[in-house]
């Protein structure tokens, strides 16, 4: 009954006085009843409703599998030898760690990135770092938290639910509203950063193994060596040890930066408030008002581990953008990280990645914030998936930018600016291995996308994923290792025949940077193109009309191949 009184809406649309949004509400609510089943018959809409009955089940399932398996792994380190290499944060933290379980003496190192990462950045114990990695790699696959069978019966469903409303793929179902379109042209993107990516990451990867031979002698070089090996060649070529920038990016100053920066580009003001309640004592909560101290929206911040909340770094929008009891209300949005907490001896200290991390989910949170739609389905966030990751992503640009950084990136203990010297070497290094990890996402690409446009039954997950991502590979299977069974992105999040958005994303952002670049990175006027013709505007328009507003043509490929020095 309530479809009926849509479908006339939508029918007679263009014969009624309506804006732009209520247009863009009515061909969207429309077009989402037709893709829920709507004009299903009696029969099919019960299968649909079964379908979305089982997914609403597999997803937090696969979800909460993935955090369970990661929180049940602990590796206790009792030898001080064993720390060898690793960094006096890395092995505080472990040491809390440790004394939260009453074992004072030792030291716990999880699959919690802010423990992860830097051991297997930085510890000289190989077979630790193999055990670390292998752990890791294994998630999921087998034992007690198996996503196995719940990975099959996600993919299969998602299927059947497609055909059922008239799709021959899942794949097919979700770029029908996505920048991309279809299923060519994800390829098409895929394939044109493959060649420069496949070349460059072969190269790194040959050095790194030389390097590895004449330093240590290794005469087999494998994926638990690369993070340690990478950071020891960088610091030999560019005599560079990221843990120096560390002392510089105090989580409270990064805050403080972005912040900062925000208010420089969009005359944006934020405020603390004391008087929230919120879900954790370590939770912040700001105000953020427009220069004329107009009200834009409420913002909370929660940065840290903690073994009841999922790992990871994300935005949400607890209220939305627009109208709700017929009054347009401003919104309120969360950033939720995994950030390196404190300990009793040092504040939290990030590494430069961190940094990056916090700047892309700020990004998400002014694009939520700055919204200013009518309707809250078709503001803030709620655009194309593979549009949504430009504004979160173009903002990581400031990071590596000397006028940016001097705002905010100043010793915790002495208050020093951080010195030239060093910027100077962030910006020389900052391509390094940019190869490999281009070719790290385009490999997630291509198992997204095999996943949701395979038709047939899969037998074996680990076969499947081996076979799809053949072509990306630079190092021989590990067995009973898997990216799919902890792959929460196309699994239990979003992303679905969507994880190409992150490099789709990153030719825009690459693309719109050099217009900042060219006017200047705190240039007010693009600042506000920007804003106005991006970070307002929600899913009002294509994304591709809105792009083409502010930067005055079709994004160009070429510019990231030139941000990550795979072209010259």
């Amino acid at each position: 009954e309530l479809f009926k009184k849509i479908k006339k809406v939508y029918d007679n649309r263009l014969d009624m006085d309506y804006n732009e949004h209520d247009l863009k509400l009515i061909e969207d609510t429309h077009q989402s009843f037709i893709r829920n089943g709507a004009s299903l018959n009696d029969s099919d809409k019960e299968n649909l409703r079964n379908l979305d009955q089982e997914l609403s089940v597999l997803s937090p399932k696969f979800s909460n599998n993935v955090l369970d398996a990661q929180n049940s792994f602990e590796m206790w380190i009792s030898d001080k030898e064993d720390l060898e290499g690793l960094p006096e944060d890395a092995i505080n933290a472990a040491s809390e760690s440790a004394k939260k379980k009453d074992r004072g003496n030792e030291w716990l190192f999880t699959l919690q990135m802010s423990s992860y990462l830097p051991f297997m950045t930085y510890s000289k114990k190989r077979n630790l770092r193999e055990k670390l990695f292998k752990a890791y790699g294994g998630l999921c696959n087998g034992g007690e938290y198996d996503n196995t069978s719940v990975i099959k019966k996600i993919v299969k469903l998602k299927h059947k639910r497609a055909q059922l409303l008239g799709y021959k793929s899942h794949a097919d179902f979700v770029l029908e509203r996505r920048m991309a379109e279809n299923i060519e042209n994800v390829y098409g993107l895929l394939d044109n950063l493959y060649e420069y990516s496949y070349k460059a990451a072969k190269s790194e990867i040959k050095e790194l193994e030389e390097y590895a031979m004449t330093k240590d002698g290794l005469n087999s070089f494998f994926q638990w060596d690369l993070m340690y090996y990478k950071e020891l060649l960088k610091k030999d070529k560019y005599a560079f040890d990221s843990e120096e920038l560390r002392p510089y990016f105090k989580a409270e100053n990064v805050i403080n930066g972005v912040f900062d920066i925000a208010s420089r580009l969009y005359d944006l003001k934020f405020k603390k408030l004391e008087n929230v309640q919120t879900w954790h004592s370590e939770v912040d909560c700001f105000e953020v008002n427009d220069s004329d101290d107009s009200h834009i929206g409420i913002l909370y911040i929660d940065l840290f581990p903690r073994s009841t909340k999922r790992s990871g770094a994300w935005m949400n929008a607890l209220l939305e953008n627009g109208l709700y009891k017929g009054k347009v209300r401003r919104p309120h949005v969360l950033f939720c990280a995994s950030l390196t907490p404190s300990t009793k001896e040092k504040p939290s200290l990030l590494n430069y990645r961190e940094v990056e991390t916090v700047f892309h989910e700020f990004g998400h949170c002014l694009h939520g914030l700055l919204s200013d739609g009518k309707y809250q389905s078709t503001s803030g966030t709620n655009v194309f998936w593979d549009f949504v990751e430009l504004p979160s992503q173009i903002m990581e640009n400031w990071v590596g930018e000397s006028d940016a950084l001097k705002l905010f990136a100043k010793h915790y203990e002495t208050g020093e600016v951080i010195p030239d010297e060093l910027i100077e070497k962030i910006k020389k290094s900052s391509n390094y291995g940019s190869g490999y990890l281009s070719l790290r996402q385009l490999s997630l690409g291509y198992l997204d996308m095999a996943w949701y446009t395979n038709l047939d039954d899969v037998e074996d997950v680990e076969e499947f994923e081996n076979k799809a991502t053949e072509k990306t590979k630079l190092f021989p299977s590990v067995p009973g290792m898997t990216v799919s069974n902890s792959f929460g992105h196309i699994f239990s999040g979003g992303y679905s025949a969507g994880y190409y958005s992150y490099k789709w994303a990153e030719v825009l952002d690459a693309d719109a940077f050099e217009k900042f670049k060219e006017d200047g990175i705190f240039n007010k006027e693009t600042a506000a193109s920007f804003r106005n013709n991006i970070l307002s505007m929600g899913g009002l328009k294509h994304p591709m009309d809105l792009y083409k507003k502010f930067r005055g043509r079709e994004p160009e490929v070429e510019a990231l191949l030139r941000r990550d020095d795979l072209i010259k």
